[in-house]
């Protein structure tokens, strides 16, 4: 599971993105938008972040 990790949070920041996008474009209420934004930016942080080489490595 640690390899597919970075790349199951990278898909999930996708879906994210096209989410946020679709909120603004159908006029749903800001909250929605910025909360929808906020999980993909957080979804591509965690994703990138697992992909950095740690102590571990």
């Amino acid at each position: 599971m640690g390899a597919a990790l970075p790349t199951l949070l990278l898909i999930l920041a996708g879906v994210l993105v096209g989410g946020t996008w679709s909120l603004y474009k159908q006029g749903a209420p800001r909250a929605a938008v910025v909360i929808t934004g906020l999980l993909a930016a957080l979804a591509t942080v965690g994703g990138l972040l697992r992909l950095l080489p740690g102590e571990g490595a």
